[in-house]
């Protein structure tokens, strides 16, 4: 069995940048997890489907999530605003949720490499992986996330403002914070990281003494 390692928080809060870097230190094989969710809602944009709790609607999103193959390859489309928006929407619908669980636990448990897995998102070490063997729960301030979010998106479109991403992120939280499965929040045994006044290297530090300790 692979080692495991479990990376959550909100959006903008490091945790992507952190569990890549940490892959690299240790040479283990990294899924983002948010990617499967932006991967199936740039199938239901693609498929123009109406994103609502209707059972006919529920099953289009399940049908395009249950035939995703993994690995996603990075693609710009999947980095967008509107893309976020619906990822986050049709991540709190269980079915979608239940339908992913599989191929993100098959990964952490027979990574490519065989050595060790890093998986980031918002349920990992709650839900996907409640016996990771270390759990990494990474958070800032929201407007410093705001602040990072809009200087990355900015690059790719000047019409972006960053209270307009503010907002977003806001929404977001309060979505991912109170949807009935699977809610954003560390797991009981998770190391909270803050990385609101930390350098992506001194959060990478932070980790791979977490990692060490145990």
């Amino acid at each position: 069995m692979s080692f495991k390692i479990a990376v959550d928080g909100p959006a903008a809060s490091g945790k992507g940048t952190l569990a890549k870097t940490l892959a690299m230190a240790l040479s283990y094989d990294y899924l983002d997890t948010g990617t499967l969710y932006r991967a199936v809602a740039l199938g239901v944009q693609q498929a123009e489907l109406t994103v609502n709790n209707t059972p006919e609607a529920v099953a289009e999103i399940v049908k395009i999530a249950t035939h995703l193959a993994l690995p996603i390859m990075a693609d710009d489309a999947l980095r967008t605003s509107e893309i976020a928006q619906i990822a986050s929407k049709i991540a709190a619908m269980p079915e979608v949720r239940q339908a992913l669980v599989d191929k993100q636990r098959d990964f952490a448990n027979s990574p490519p490499s065989g050595k060790g897995a890093i998986l980031d998102g918002r349920d990992i070490g709650s839900v996907i992986l409640p016996d990771a063997d270390v759990k990494l729960y990474i958070d800032a301030d929201i407007n410093v996330r705001a602040k990072r979010r809009f200087l990355e998106l900015f690059a790719k479109d000047d019409s972006v403002t960053q209270a307009q991403i503010l907002a977003d992120l806001t929404e977001r939280d309060a979505r991912d914070k109170t949807r009935e499965t699977a809610p954003l929040k560390p797991a009981a045994d998770a190391f909270i990281i803050d990385t609101t006044q930390l350098s992506a290297q001194e959060v990478l530090q932070a980790a791979l003494n977490r990692v060490k300790s145990l």
